[in-house]
Parts: C-alpha cells; sequence; structure tokens
C-alpha cells in the first residue's frame, strides 16, 4: 500500500500549477485567470495545512472543505485557461486530473467523518 502525504501533494499541486503560469503568455485575459488561478490553486495546500491543525472535528471538516472547495475552483480555472492557452492542453490536463484526485480525496474524507459524526 503505498502512503500519500497530503500536505506534500497540495503542495506539489500548487508548484506545478505556477511553473505552468510562467509558460503562459500575458495578455488581459490570461492575467485575469493567472490571478484567479494561483490564488485557488495554492489555497489548496493552505486551507489542508490549516485543517491539519484545527482544533476539532469540526474544525477539521470546515477547514478541509475550504481547501476542497478551492480544488475544484482551480479545475474550473484550468478548464478555462486551456481554451484560452490551447498549447498547454496536454500539461493543463494533467494539472486538471490532480486536481480532480484532490478534490475526490478530500471529498472522501470529509464524508467518511460526517458518517463518524452520525
Amino acid at each position: 500500500m503505498v502512503v500519500f502525504d497530503l500536505e506534500e501533494r497540495t503542495k506539489n499541486f500548487g508548484l506545478s500549477v505556477i511553473r505552468l503560469i510562467k509558460k503562459m503568455p500575458q495578455t488581459a485575459i490570461t492575467d485575469r485567470l493567472i490571478r484567479q488561478l494561483v490564488g485557488a490553486a495554492t489555497a489548496i495546500g493552505a486551507n489542508y495545512c490549516e485543517a491539519d491543525c484545527a482544533e476539532s472535528g469540526r474544525d477539521f471538516v470546515h477547514k478541509l472543505a475550504i481547501a476542497n472547495k478551492e480544488a475544484k475552483e482551480t479545475r474550473f480555472f484550468l478548464g478555462m485557461i486551456k481554451e484560452v492557452v490551447p498549447e498547454l492542453e496536454s500539461e493543463i490536463t494533467k494539472l486538471e486530473q490532480e486536481a480532480y484526485e484532490l478534490n475526490m480525496i478530500m471529498s472522501s474524507i470529509i464524508k467518511k467523518i460526517k458518517n463518524k459524526q452520525r
């Protein structure tokens, strides 16, 4: 069984998005999308770290739910950028998959905790 460090994984994801952005052309459209994408992609890991240091189970679920929302938002902006910068499509598709996987992992954790609280 492979064990994943979710904090490290979310950090690496944010850094991968930053590396992608460095390859993008600077236009009025991409500048706005870049700001949105950087905010969402880096917030996944930041909110996961906050969840990891939560003061209660309820606080943990709340912070993890925010990280989960940021993962969904990141996928949304990656999809928009894929349309605007099609030459980066293959790289963006890989990042979309990772954002999806992070979303599914966090959703699963949240669901398990909520089921235990019932």
